[in-house]
């Protein structure tokens, strides 16, 4: 599909193609190394994560998540900041769940578990394994655990540059007083039902684990150009006037200039995730007819990840109340946005998703509800 895309200065190199030229490095001197892969932890969902992965041998397991503490063996080396050794899969892994029945179907035979640290930080594991049983002895374990050095300290870098950008975008939002508009509940909505979402559409869009993560974290910053819009504007109770709306609509470009800078002064506008970011604050307020604004992209000129956070900014602003209106049913809100579907503007699948996955929207919708 054909789309648009912000213009950045440098190319990128994702995270997973660095992890696939670094197993390529290992295998040149541990050749039974098979899969490499890493998995982020969430600690507010208490959500372990596939995020990126090279596999050499086998399929790999992608848009997995399940609860830390429903694994007592792994939040126990979380704990203890201990790795863990499995020379004979087969013969310690019982079949059962999700992933232990994909992993007993790669005919790998034994692994290497290690947790994901930065100082007092915790991201996550890695898991290594193997086609040979035994693998893992001593040495290669000692090998593997400077490798795995390296790429969390890759990881942790760019996570530590991501949340910066937040809490810089969140830093500029109190002191311009948004709180009145766009409340941290929104931002976490958004966030989880874009993820939602992204997961919902991962094989039609071919979406890797690695760019669902970086929409979940990026969601947020939809409407930070809003910032730079006037409290008369922002802020008014009544239906704003032709002036006031070409204003309010400057928030779009207002955003990007801000995030192309903020990206400069970071000197992290390569990395491939910028572009995702960018896409979100540049053209979340598109329609597929063509109707939406500024740049009345239409269709496959629309980004994906715009896409998403379209249909999931929408469906927030009509389930959540707000001091001046009461919220939407959540089946009401369906129906307005399969409406917006039927008319051109919105992605129907990204619709779709919403209604296929009904008891985490609800629970989304519940638990994050914001307090008046």
């Amino acid at each position: 599909m054909t789309t648009q895309t912000v213009e950045l200065k440098q190319p990128d190199v994702s995270l997973g193609a660095r992890l696939q030229s670094l197993h390529e490095t290992i295998i040149e001197r541990m050749p039974g190394i098979a899969r490499i892969a890493c998995a982020l932890y969430d600690p507010e969902t208490d959500l372990l994560k596939t995020f990126i992965n090279s596999t050499r041998d086998g399929v790999a397991i992608n848009a997995y998540e399940f609860r830390l503490s429903d694994s007592a063996s792994l939040s126990e080396l979380k704990e203890q900041n201990l790795s863990r050794v499995i020379d004979d899969i087969k013969a310690d892994i019982r079949p059962g769940t999700e992933h232990s029945d994909w992993l007993l179907e790669q005919n790998y035979r034994s692994s290497f578990t290690i947790p994901m640290r930065s100082g007092d930080q915790f991201y996550g594991f890695v898991f290594v394994d193997s086609s040979e049983k035994g693998y893992f002895s001593d040495l290669i374990q000692r090998d593997m655990l400077l490798f795995s050095t390296m790429l969390t300290l890759t990881i942790s870098s760019e996570l530590s540059a991501v949340h910066s950008l937040l809490a810089t975008a969140q830093a500029a939002r109190d002191f311009a007083d948004l709180r009145d508009f766009e409340t941290g509940m929104h931002l976490n909505r958004m966030a989880r039902l874009s993820r939602l979402i992204a997961r919902a559409i991962r094989e039609e869009w071919q979406l890797s684990d690695e760019t669902i993560e970086h929409i979940y974290l990026f969601a947020p910053l939809h409407d930070i150009g809003k910032i730079g819009i006037p409290d008369r504007i922002l802020l008014k109770p009544g239906r704003l006037d032709a002036e006031e709306h070409r204003l309010m609509q400057r928030h779009v470009e207002l955003g990007v200039e801000l995030l192309k800078k903020v990206l400069d002064d970071y000197k992290v506008a390569y990395l491939s995730d910028s572009k995702v970011m960018l896409n979100i604050i540049a053209y979340h307020h598109e329609f597929l007819d063509g109707s939406g604004y500024p740049n009345k992209l239409s269709g496959d000129e629309i980004p994906v990840e715009a896409r998403i956070i379209t249909v999931a900014d929408i469906f927030d602003a009509l389930t959540s109340e707000r001091p001046y209106k009461h919220a939407w049913s959540i089946e009401d809100a369906l129906n307005e946005l399969d409406h917006m579907v039927t008319k051109g503007k919105l992605d129907m699948n990204c619709v779709q998703a919403l209604r296929d996955n009904l008891p985490e929207v609800e629970e989304i919708v519940i638990s994050l509800r914001d307090r008046f």
